[in-house]
């Protein structure tokens, strides 16, 4: 299992890749096991009003956060290049350039 992480604005994102021998995640609309490697991020966006207030940059800013829909790959190099890119797209929905987001890849086991 495979943690990528985000980091910018005093903020991060953190998503889990699933790799073959993992048990990824069952609730609905969760993968079948059909594929290897299973990316599951939550996605977010900024709101005018309700949602969680954050402040990134040094903004406040209120962000509203979608259902994390788990994403699919038959390889490792691809799940792992798709997740990066959510995380920075992610960020680049709330304002942060995407090459400010510093990301890191790292196996679940260093993160704890």
């Amino acid at each position: 299992m495979l943690l990528i992480r985000g980091s910018a604005g005093g903020t991060g994102l953190t998503g889990t890749l699933y790799e073959p021998g993992d048990s990824p995640p069952s609730f609905k609309g969760a993968p079948d096991g059909g594929a290897p490697y299973v990316w599951v991020c939550d996605a977010f966006y900024e709101v005018e009003s309700g949602g969680q207030t954050q402040t990134i940059g040094g903004r406040e800013l209120n962000v509203a956060f979608e259902s994390p829909m788990p994403q699919e790959f038959a390889d490792r190099d691809s799940a792992i290049e798709a997740a990066k890119e959510h995380v920075r797209t992610q960020f680049a929905r709330l304002g942060v350039p995407e090459a400010a987001v510093d990301v890191t890849v790292m196996q679940a086991e260093e993160a704890q």
